[in-house]
């Protein structure tokens, strides 16, 4: 937006693996107008979506990195779209990149910036997916067979008189499961 004449410089911030608050991004950078995501989800960033009602042509965003700003690849192009339609600049400042300069980058350059894009994306997805299904009571993880099962499974083995299909027919432990389990207790007896 113009105010008398200049353009608005508007920062983006949202919450982080390792920056929850939002605190190490945007350190020592002034902007005119700063927007605060309240969450660190791809769905309902309303936040994101009052700045891409705002912005005017001639304006710059400033974001930390390229996940504050998206939550995959198609997100990223998504906003990168609209940016170009409404000739704003926005200035990545972890990457040391925006989308008004040519990148000077060899191909390895790009596919390591874009290689390291996609893993913090998940990482990002994963670590807060996982808290919002601990906060909602739901089991993570790999479902637990039961002891006595394992128990169970682990005689069977051990008398050798049964193959492991029979083990898996009768118990519903897998062979993956159970050598895990033969694994454990092993590492139990050398252990003491």
């Amino acid at each position: 937006m113009i105010l008398g004449g200049l353009m608005m410089i508007y920062g983006y911030k949202r919450p982080l693996i390792g920056d929850e608050s939002g605190e190490q991004q945007l350190v020592d950078r002034q902007v005119d107008q700063l927007f605060v995501e309240a969450h660190p989800f791809a769905k309902k960033r309303h936040v994101l979506e009052d700045l891409l009602m705002t912005i005017q042509p001639g304006d710059e965003i400033v974001v930390e990195n390229l996940v504050v700003l998206a939550d995959s690849f198609h997100q990223l192009l998504d906003v990168l779209h609209v940016l170009a339609k409404d000739r704003v600049k926005i200035t990545f400042l972890e990457e040391q990149i925006s989308n008004t300069s040519l990148l000077q980058l060899d191909l390895l350059e790009t596919v390591t910036l874009f290689t390291n894009l996609q893993t913090h994306l998940k990482s990002h997805a994963t670590t807060f997916g996982l808290v919002e299904a601990k906060k909602a009571g739901k089991t993570i993880g790999r479902p637990k067979k039961s002891d006595d099962n394992l128990r169970k499974a682990f005689t069977m083995y051990q008398s050798k008189n049964y193959s492991l299909m029979d083990i898996k027919n009768e118990t519903g432990i897998s062979k993956s499961t159970l050598y895990r389990y033969i694994d454990e207790v092993n590492k139990g007896h050398h252990d003491n």
